[in-house]
């Protein structure tokens, strides 16, 4: 089993996050969802997080660590990234997750949270068209598409690819595991 956080905050994007979690989940992911805190949040159109009365509660920052997960989820909704940003502990998660090798996606406004961890500067991207500005001035390479996959960063421009970001998301970390069985979390 594959381990998997998603990180966001109030106003987050809906359909990215519970398509996201679902999808981890339906492919046997062990998901955690992390917010400032560990407290609840409402995404732009209401849905809470936790999510269902089978999900776990949402975890604090705090506890994040690289050891523990195989990929790193950054989803929309400009407010949650525009806040989540603003948190060292994340970015330096982020950052971290990034120097192992690990996955680190992003989609819409997610990417803002990638750009404030310094973890864009020569990466070939794709944009949600409001932060174009942002990933070009964070020295990323930003091409007209849906879904880039550059290493082990991977973008996605609008929530309505994600299911071929998703897909991406699972090639990536299973070549990843396969080229690093050490790495993964899959015999933790």
């Amino acid at each position: 089993m594959f381990n998997a956080v998603i990180i966001t905050g109030p106003g987050f994007q809906d359909h990215d996050v519970v398509y996201t979690y679902y999808r981890l989940k339906e492919e046997g992911y062990n998901v955690d969802i992390a917010t400032k805190e560990g407290k609840p949040v409402i995404g732009k159109y209401n849905v809470p997080l936790p999510m269902d009365k089978t999900a776990k509660p949402n975890m604090p920052f705090s506890a994040l660590s690289v050891d523990r997960y195989d990929v790193v989820i950054l989803t929309g909704g400009h407010e949650a990234p525009e806040r989540v940003r603003q948190d060292k502990t994340v970015l330096a998660f982020v950052k971290a997750m990034d120097e192992a090798g690990k996955i680190v996606a992003g989609l819409c406004h997610g990417p803002w949270i990638m750009i404030s961890a310094k973890v864009l500067k020569g990466r070939k991207v794709c944009s949600y068209v409001g932060i174009v500005d942002d990933m070009i001035n964070s020295g990323a390479d930003v091409v007209d598409a849906e879904v880039i996959v550059d290493g082990n960063i991977i973008t996605c421009s609008y929530y309505g690819y994600v299911g071929k970001f998703m897909r991406a998301v699972f090639a990536a970390v299973e070549a990843n595991a396969a080229r690093n069985p050490s790495s993964s979390t899959i015999a933790a």
